[in-house]
């Protein structure tokens, strides 16, 4: 198993990145995704910064991470690409590795029906459906036999 650290430098051109791209994200049509354009000359110039030196770490980890900003992006993971409708697709596919009758109470719970309580900052949302079932029908007994006399 590989284990990447990331240094602090390295999430700063990660930052750059994005606040290099949002003017383009927003000129858009839709204000939805950059154009390719836009991303490939996003990547030149961060790794002209990397070749240049200008991040504070090697060269091969910087070039590998505008790479991979170029990647996601180019993917439509760009942190402005995100819709409610997407996170709601996004949910009703993950309703999809339960099973039986646990895929559409998942499905409708993504859907609204349900109860909500807590909060992400206070370390977790729960989603409650209750759903009545019928009683069970009820089965007459025979009347017990009273005991036979003694003799």
């Amino acid at each position: 198993m590989n284990t990447v650290f990331l240094r602090p430098a390295s999430v700063l051109v990660h930052l750059a990145a994005l606040l290099v791209m949002a003017p383009a994200w927003a000129a858009s049509p839709g204000g939805t995704s950059p154009s390719r354009a836009s991303i490939d000359a996003t990547y030149q110039q961060d790794r002209a910064a990397c070749l240049r030196g200008d991040a504070q770490h090697e060269r091969s980890s910087c070039l590998r991470e505008a790479g991979a900003v170029r990647a996601e992006a180019l993917r439509g993971r760009a942190a402005g690409h995100d819709t409610p409708e997407a996170w709601a697709q996004n949910a009703l596919q993950r309703c999809r590795s339960q099973t039986g009758d646990n895929v559409a109470i998942c499905e409708r719970m993504v859907r609204g029906e349900g109860g909500v309580s807590g909060s992400v900052a206070g370390g977790g949302v729960i989603r409650e459906l209750v759903t009545p079932l019928p009683a069970p029908a009820l089965v007459a007994t025979p009347p017990e036999a009273p005991p036979a006399p003694a003799r």
